[in-house]
C-alpha cells in the first residue's frame, strides 16, 4: 500500500478538490497507455484505455507505481498458466470513472475498490456479479474468517474478496525502552492508563499522538475514536453510527470522544501536549518512540507505520528495536474488535478471463507472492506465516486473519462531508474539550444533511 492505505485514502481529500477537472480531462483527452516492462500487460491512465487484446482482462483500480508493479508480479504466474493477460487502468478518481463506464455499458471486468461502501451501492444497483457463482465457496469459507466474508456480503450474497489488508489495532513501542524501565505491555485499557501514570511519575511521556496531515489533518484522531467506539459499544452500535442510524450526540459516540480525552487531556501524557497533537505530522510522530531518550513510549497508528519506521531507521530489527501490541481491551464483552482497511476486489463484467483472475487472486498461493515481498497483509488465513518477511508482519497477519470482529475505518465509509466534519470535530475537541456538546451537534447537522433528515434522529 505504498506508505499505507490509510495515508493514501486520507490524502485523497486534496484530490477531491481537483476531481471535477481530472474527470473532465479523462473524458476529453485521448487515452494514454504504456508498458511497465517488456512482455507485461498494458497500463492505461483513463477510462476505456486498456483493451489491449481479446485475451486481456481489463482491471480498474487506484494502484500505480510500486504497488502496481507488485500486483503485476502477483498476476504474472496466472498469465503464464492461462494465456490471459491483465490490462490495468490506473485512476485516482475511481468512483467517477467506474460509474461513467458502467453507465456507458463499458465496464472493466474486474474492479478494485477502496472500501466496501461503494461495493454495496453497486450491488444494490445490480452492477456486480455475485461471487458464489464464480468461487468454490467451500474453499472460500476455509480460507477466510467469517468477519471478512460478512464484510463482502450484500443481501446474503458474496460480492467481494478483500485484498491487501491493514490493521488499525496496533500500538507501536520500543521493546528495548520498555525493558530498560521494567515496563510490561498492557492488555487492558486500565493497565494502559496505569502504565501511562507510571511513565509520567518517572519523568517520561507516555504517548505521541500526531494529527497533522495537510488537508486531511485530524484523521489520526478519528482512528482513535473509531476503535474506541467499537471496543466500548460493539459492532452493532459501530455499524449504526457509521450508517447514521444513531446521532452523533448519542452516548456511545460521546464516550468515544471522552475516552480519547482521557489520554489527550491528561497533563504530561502526550508529547507536546494538545498543541503538539495538532502540530506534529503523523509520519514524524511515528519516529518519536525511538529517539534517545525516547520522546514518548507509545504511538497508536495503523500497521502502515512500519513502512515509516523501516525507512527512517533502516538498521532497526523488527521485534527488537520496534514492535507493536494490540489495542487493549476496554469492555470485556467487546474485546478484540479491530478496525482497518483493505482493497475490495469485485467482478463488474462476467467473462471467463475475469472469473479465472478472481479465482486465482482469492487463493493463498497468489497472496503469498506479495506477502513474501513485504508491505502486504493477506486476508486469506491460509497464507503461510513464514512467508512474511518479519515478525511484525506475521503478528499483523494473525491479528487480521483471526479477527472475530473487524470493521472498516468508519470515516472512510461516511460521505465526504461527514468524514471532513469528523476530522474537524476531533481537532476542535483536542483544542477545547469543554465544547464537546456543541462539537457533536455540529457534526450531527452535517450528517443529517448528508444522509437525509430521516436518519440518525
Amino acid at each position: 500500500m505504498g506508505m499505507g492505505r490509510k495515508f493514501r485514502m486520507k490524502s485523497e481529500l486534496a484530490v477531491r478538490v481537483a476531481a471535477p477537472l481530472l474527470f473532465c480531462s479523462l473524458l476529453l483527452s485521448p487515452p494514454l497507455t504504456g508498458r511497465i516492462d517488456a512482455g507485461r500487460p498494458s497500463v492505461g491512465f483513463g477510462p476505456g484505455s486498456a483493451h489491449s487484446s481479446p485475451k486481456a482482462v481489463n482491471v480498474l483500480g487506484l494502484w500505480s507505481g510500486s504497488e502496481l508493479r507488485d500486483f503485476q508480479n502477483v498476476v504474472a504466474p496466472w498469465e503464464k498458466e492461462t494465456g490471459y493477460s491483465m490490462a490495468f487502468v490506473s485512476t485516482r478518481d475511481l468512483n467517477a470513472v467506474l460509474t461513467t463506464r458502467l453507465a456507458a455499458g463499458d465496464p472493466p471486468e474486474v474492479s478494485i475498490l477502496p472500501n466496501p461502501g461503494f461495493m454495496h451501492e453497486l450491488a444494490d444497483s445490480r452492477k456486480l456479479v455475485p461471487l458464489h457463482t464464480v468461487l468454490d465457496m467451500n474453499r472460500i469459507r476455509r480460507d477466510y474468517a467469517s468477519s471478512w466474508l460478512d464484510l463482502g456480503t450484500h443481501h446474503r450474497k458474496l460480492y467481494a474478496i478483500f485484498y491487501k489488508a491493514t490493521s488499525k489495532g496496533t500500538i507501536w513501542y520500543s521493546p528495548k525502552n520498555f525493558r530498560a524501565k521494567g515496563y510490561s505491555v498492557p492488555k487492558t485499557w486500565e493497565e494502559m492508563l496505569a502504565l501511562s501514570d507510571k511513565i509520567v511519575s518517572q519523568g517520561g511521556t507516555p504517548w505521541v499522538i500526531a494529527a497533522e496531515s495537510g488537508a486531511a489533518t485530524g484523521w489520526p484522531l478519528t482512528d482513535w475514536i473509531e476503535i474506541i467506539v467499537l471496543n466500548t459499544s460493539g459492532p452493532d452500535i459501530y455499524d449504526r453510527w457509521v450508517a447514521h442510524e444513531i446521532p452523533w450526540t448519542a452516548p456511545a459516540i460521546r464516550r468515544g470522544f471522552e475516552t480519547l480525552g482521557r489520554i489527550v487531556h491528561t497533563p504530561k501524557y502526550v508529547y507536546g501536549g494538545p498543541t503538539g497533537v495538532l502540530a506534529t505530522n503523523f509520519i514524524n510522530g511515528a519516529y518519536v518512540p525511538y529517539t534517545s531518550p525516547p520522546g514518548a513510549y507509545m504511538n497508536y497508528l495503523g500497521g502502515f507505520a512500519q513502512t515509516f519506521i523501516k525507512r527512517h531507521y533502516p538498521n532497526f530489527e523488527p521485534g527488537e528495536d520496534y514492535a507493536l501490541f494490540p489495542f487493549p481491551t476496554i469492555e470485556p464483552e467487546h474485546a478484540g474488535g479491530i478496525t482497518g482497511g483493505a482493497d475490495v476486489i469485485v467482478l463488474t463484467k462476467d467473462t471467463p478471463g475475469a472469473r479465472s483472475l478472481i479465482q486465482y487472486l482469492s487463493t493463498a498461493k497468489a497472496q503469498e507472492i506479495w506477502a513474501k515481498k513485504g508491505g502486504f497483509i493477506a486476508s486469506n488465513k491460509n497464507v503461510k506465516l513464514d512467508v512474511y518477511p518479519d515478525v511484525i508482519a506475521r503478528q499483523m497477519a494473525l491479528q487480521l486473519t483471526n479477527a472475530t470482529v473487524f470493521r472498516f475505518d468508519g470515516s472512510d465509509l461516511m460521505p465526504a462531508k461527514v468524514s471532513d466534519a469528523f476530522w474537524k470535530a476531533a481537532l476542535e475537541y483536542v483544542n477545547d474539550p469543554a465544547k464537546l456538546d456543541k462539537i457533536l451537534k455540529s457534526v450531527e447537522e452535517v450528517a443529517s444533511d448528508a444522509y437525509g433528515k430521516g436518519k440518525g434522529g
